[in-house]
């Protein structure tokens, strides 16, 4: 006495008879797109934090790092040697105040 059971309410299984279909590949569309440009500030005297604004205007206040290895293409934008410092969040660029002294090497024993 084998008898199959099938739980109720569930309708039997139907052989179908087309194969099922294949996935389609992803749209290329979102490849397509470039990158957004960074944008390049001049620090103020003194800042420390982010100043950039997003759409809604809402300040970023991200704290400024020095960046000691960044790509070709900034170094091509900037220049060599730069003393840069990046946005921990929104990754805006900011140059130095030409105004106050480089940190680099100022402390030497």
């Amino acid at each position: 006495m084998a008898e199959e059971t099938t739980p109720q309410g569930a309708p039997p299984p139907a052989p179908s008879a087309t194969p099922p279909a294949t996935a389609a590949p992803p749209a290329p569309a979102a490849a397509e797109t470039a990158p957004p440009e960074q944008k390049i500030k001049v620090r103020k005297p003194r800042q420390r934090s982010c100043d950039e604004k997003d759409a809604k205007g809402k300040l970023c206040a991200g704290h400024l790092k020095r960046w000691y290895d960044y790509p070709k293409d900034v170094q091509a934008k900037i220049g060599e040697d730069a003393e840069i410092y990046r946005c921990e969040f929104c990754k805006t660029l900011y140059k130095p105040d030409p105004k106050q002294m480089p940190h680099s090497f100022t402390l030497r024993y």
